[in-house]
Order: C-alpha cells, then structure tokens, then sequence
C-alpha cells in the first residue's frame, strides 16, 4: 500500500512519517523530491529564476529556499506560479520514486509519500490512502512560532496560505490528531501501521 501523509504546517507530518519509517515503511519525501529538482544545473532552478529573478539564489548559486518562500507566501500569484513550475516536475518524479519504493517493500509492505501539498497538487491518485495530520490552532500556532522563529502574525500568515486543515481531513482516509504530547501520537501511529500492515511482526 501507498500512504500518502499530508496536513497543515508544524502540524507534525514530518514526526508521523519518522515513526512509520521506524516501523519498516519505505519513504518517499516530496519535499526532499523538491530539493533534488531544484539543484544548481536542474531545468526547474534555471525556469524560477526566469520567474522570479536572480535575487532567489544564494552566492554560491544554491536556491535560497527561505528567500522564495517569504516572497510566495504573501502573494498568492507567486505561490501559483511556483506550483506550475514544480508541480509537474514532482510529479513525475515521485511517480518513479513510489513505483521504485513499492517494488522494494513488496505486496505486504507499506510505502509512504510524505506531501504537504498532496490535495493542493491534485496528488492524490499517486497513492492507496490518505492521511491526515491535524492539530488545535493554538499548538499549530505556537509551534511554527517556535520553530521558524517568527512572530503571530507571520506564522498565522503561513498557516492562512494553505489548504485548511480541516478540508484535507475531510478528504482524507484517516486522520491522527497531534495536538497532544509525543508518547500519544507515537501509539497512534503504532495502532494504524499495523492496522495498515497486519502481517507486520510486532516490535
């Protein structure tokens, strides 16, 4: 099976995906996928800075992902164009990195594909199963705050940018809230990894 694993910012999807991955699921990061595409010589990099100029590079020539990400998060056209550059581009990678994934863990195994922007990308036949990460609005608030280091209005700015949490779990298979401590999400996960994978042995 292909999980895909989506949710709001600082909503902990990164966490989930770690313990699945201790579990034995192979994953698959769009984020990561995103990075490798972006790669000084890569035809995505040369088309953003087309797009959005030069100032988007580091001196070395690297994509200064902070810089474009303050410029598309507070203009709704930017964020679109950037989707339509790098969307397509994910796309077809991922589609080749999950097949690749899926072959290795075998027709027992669980294979995950981490993407925030899974609904906003229309991303969803890429896998199985859909799940969401959800949390309260203040935890939300207060962890992007503490690690971003930025200000209220700033972090609520980021999280006003995206799909509301709420949307991504209406349309999603399952939904684990993370709004509590560590120990609870990690037994959340344990519970619908081996209600995923029930032939997996119990650690």
């Amino acid at each position: 099976m292909i999980l895909g694993v989506t949710g709001g910012i600082a909503s902990g999807k990164s966490t989930v995906v770690a313990l699945l991955a201790d579990l034995g699921a192979q994953v698959v990061s769009a984020d990561q996928l995103s990075r490798d595409l972006v790669e000084p010589g890569q035809p995505a990099l040369a088309a953003l800075v087309r797009r959005f100029g030069e100032t988007i590079l580091n001196p070395d020539g690297t994509l200064d992902r902070k810089g474009l990400g303050s410029l598309v998060f507070a203009d709704s056209e930017a964020r679109r164009d950037l989707e339509a550059i790098l969307h397509p581009a994910i796309a077809e990678l991922s589609r080749r990195c999950l097949h690749q994934a899926a072959q290795q863990v075998g027709s027992d195994g669980l294979v995950v594909y981490e993407a925030p922007l899974l609904y906003e990308a229309g991303a969803e036949d890429r896998v199985d199963r859909v799940l969401t990460v959800t949390v309260a609005e203040e935890v939300q608030l207060q962890r992007l705050m503490a690690r971003d280091q930025c200000d209220a209005v700033a972090a609520q700015q980021r999280i006003d940018a995206q799909m509301p949490q709420e949307e991504k779990a209406r349309r999603a298979d399952y939904v684990l809230d993370n709004s509590a401590d560590f120990p609870a999400l990690k037994s959340k996960v344990h519970q619908l990894f081996y209600q995923l994978c029930p032939h997996a042995a119990q650690l």
